[in-house]
């Protein structure tokens, strides 16, 4: 998004110049508005116009050591409340970020990273049920992120109780679940080697860990790994990841595939294709003879986005396969969709 105000402090202080000096920093605010048409193949679905729309604020400014922070405000449709974070760069010491729960920390970050002209395969409407890895990135955590070397990036985050967000100042709150301590690690490759033809490579790899307190419940475990390679126009990738929710009974575990492809066509323009698959795995005690087939969603989505400005078009065809894993559940949607950014 374009930047729409940039405040200085002292602007806002006036005459007041010891606050001026004792406040000097950035503040910028960002917003947008999507409206949406949405025809669902077969359903009935009454109004298919929809519209949303956000407002970010980021505060910065520099230490006198040379570090830089950063805050940011994010809220969501309706003006409500969605998200805060501050981030501490520390020159060669890396940085510090604590975050409320936007789910842009640990695995979260890499649950999929597959090249799209919008969004991913099932984001743009029709999700079908699959399942992706979350770890702490739903959470109140804290991500330490040492300083990059050699083309990789390693990030370590930390949520003291999985589950809970949103935690005032000079306060504590709890989750209310089962879930304790949750930590998760991340890497990021690019093994370009100063060469051109793998700058466009991108290896990435991360794990979760959640403790549970429960003796029926074990703690629960994530894992994620992608690569992606663009070359001139094209770009393509894989990812793969699973989760095991920490039941003993049932369908505890979950295996998850995906694949897209990427082209732009110039500038402004830009299709792809994506799929994305999510696979039960386990058993169920109820029933020992579930058949193969609804054990699989399988979404499927074709993609274009133009910009012209601060304005993008974009449309997806999205198909999903035995949705929430119902055996011929089958659904189809085309979403049109138009952005604007300030």
């Amino acid at each position: 998004m374009n930047k729409l105000t940039k405040v200085g402090c002292s602007a806002l202080c006036g005459s007041l110049a010891a606050i001026s000096a004792a406040n000097a920093g950035d503040l910028s605010v960002t917003g947008g508005a999507d409206l949406t048409y949405f025809s669902h193949g077969g359903q009935v679905t009454g109004n298919p116009f929809g519209m949303a729309s956000a407002v970010t604020f980021k505060g910065s400014g520099e230490l006198d050591n040379g570090w830089t922070f950063a805050a940011t405000i994010a809220s969501g449709d309706g003006h409500a409340y969605s998200a805060a974070n501050v981030d501490l760069v520390m020159g060669g010491l890396g940085s510090v970020n604590i975050n409320q729960g936007n789910s842009g920390n640990g695995i979260a970050a890499y649950d999929n990273v597959l090249p799209t002209a919008w969004e991913e395969a099932h984001g743009a409407g029709l999700s079908g049920g699959v399942k992706t890895v979350l770890g702490v990135g739903s959470s109140d955590n804290v991500q330490y992120s040492l300083p990059k070397f050699l083309g990789t990036e390693i990030k370590l985050a930390y949520a003291h109780d999985q589950g809970t967000s949103d935690t005032a100042d000079k306060s504590t709150k709890s989750s209310n679940t089962l879930t304790n301590r949750g930590y998760d690690a991340t890497i990021k490759i690019n093994p370009s080697l100063g060469t051109e033809i793998l700058s466009g490579l991108n290896l990435y790899a991360g794990g979760s860990v959640i403790e549970v307190a429960s003796g029926d419940i074990k703690d629960k475990y994530e894992g994620v790994g992608a690569i992606t390679y663009a070359l001139g126009p094209v770009e393509v990738g894989a990812m793969w990841s699973g989760l095991h929710d920490g039941t003993q009974d049932g369908f505890h575990s979950y295996k998850n595939h995906g694949f897209g492809i990427a082209f732009n066509v110039n500038d402004d323009l830009s299709v792809s294709y994506g799929e994305y698959q999510t696979r039960k795995a386990g058993y169920d005690d109820a029933n020992d003879s579930v058949e193969e087939a609804n054990r699989v969603v399988e979404v499927t989505s074709w993609q274009a986005a133009y910009t012209m400005g601060g304005a993008s078009f974009r449309i997806a065809d999205v198909k999903a396969d035995n949705v929430l894993f119902s055996a011929g559940a089958n659904q189809a949607a085309t979403i049109v969709s138009m952005g604007l950014a300030f």
